[in-house]
């Protein structure tokens, strides 16, 4: 993982350095505000089994933010490395799904994500007259770029539940036997992640544009809500910790079936790896020279 996040950060350096030779106007620093939301187990919609897209959870959508560096190579194409902040979030308790609700897991998350993005213009920027003169032809201006993108990244969680009104970190307290039996290995909280998206960016003037990115990040781990297996014996996780119980299994039993939460019983699905969806406003600037930043 950690040769992941060095390649990153190599590519993105990269890109810096590669704009610097011969300067032409062609790259941006970007600002970015939105939205996050998180697909995996916790929360979701109103029935057992969704999965993608269907499983968007609205209650849970949480503030994000970022600032990132684009190099226009070509009219059709650019790269940018971004850094994002964000916070992932579920509960059973908001869904009306009798087992998810039974099992009433929650989470909540600290998101810090360092990706590099290839985008391809499908519709591309043009520029035309400087000013709307009458009697004058020639080439409109078209503002609009929209792009599809994807890319590589790497980010890193740090998950948290709520029990009786206090929050507890989760990784430490081994809630499916991670690390405790020889089955199930300690999973780590840097993890790779796949940006795909669309986006869309229009010119104000010639040196700010305003867009829209919304992007999917696919992982390869299904313990960003710490749930993915099926329930332990208690009595091993009471050497963890006395809460570790507690977090692992804090059913309410509203359907009346306690078996549902007995040890070796379903808690998660591990077909499924966790995905979470970045949707931002961004302001971009175009820099005049180097990397100097507009004053505000």
């Amino acid at each position: 993982m950690k040769k992941l996040f060095i390649f990153i950060i190599i590519s993105t350096i990269s890109i810096v350095g590669y704009s610097q030779r011969g300067f032409k106007k062609n790259y941006e620093v970007v600002y970015s505000l939105g939205a996050t939301n998180f697909l995996g187990e916790l929360g979701g919609a109103n029935r057992i089994g969704t999965n993608g897209l269907r499983d968007f959870d609205f209650p849970f959508i949480k503030p994000c933010g970022g600032i990132g560096y684009r190099y226009k190579m070509k009219r059709t194409s650019a790269i940018k490395g971004n850094l994002y902040l964000g916070f992932l979030g579920g509960n059973d308790n908001l869904t009306k799904e009798y087992a998810r609700n039974n099992r009433n897991l929650n989470f909540r998350a600290f998101v810090t994500e360092l990706s590099c993005q290839y985008e391809y213009m499908f519709m591309k920027e043009r520029k035309g007259h400087r000013y709307n003169l009458r009697g004058i032809h020639g080439w409109k201006n078209i503002a609009l770029e929209s792009y599809f993108f994807a890319g590589v990244g790497g980010f890193y969680f740090h998950s948290k539940g709520k029990y009786n009104g206090m929050m507890y970190s989760l990784k430490p307290l081994h809630t499916e036997g991670e690390g405790l039996l020889p089955t199930r290995k300690k999973y780590s909280s840097f993890q790779p992640c796949i940006p795909l998206g669309i986006g869309f960016k229009y010119a104000i003037n010639r040196d700010w544009f305003l867009g829209l990115e919304i992007g999917i990040r696919k992982t390869f781990t299904d313990y960003i809500d710490d749930v993915s297996q099926t329930y332990v014996d208690p009595a091993l996780l009471e050497n963890v910790s006395p809460n570790s119980p507690k977090l692992a299994n804090p059913t309410n039993n509203s359907a009346g079936y306690p078996e549902m939460t007995a040890p070796g019983m379903q808690r998660g699905d591990p077909r499924d790896k966790d995905a979470y969806i970045f949707g931002v406003i961004t302001l971009y600037y175009k820099l005049k020279k180097g990397l100097s930043l507009p004053k505000f």
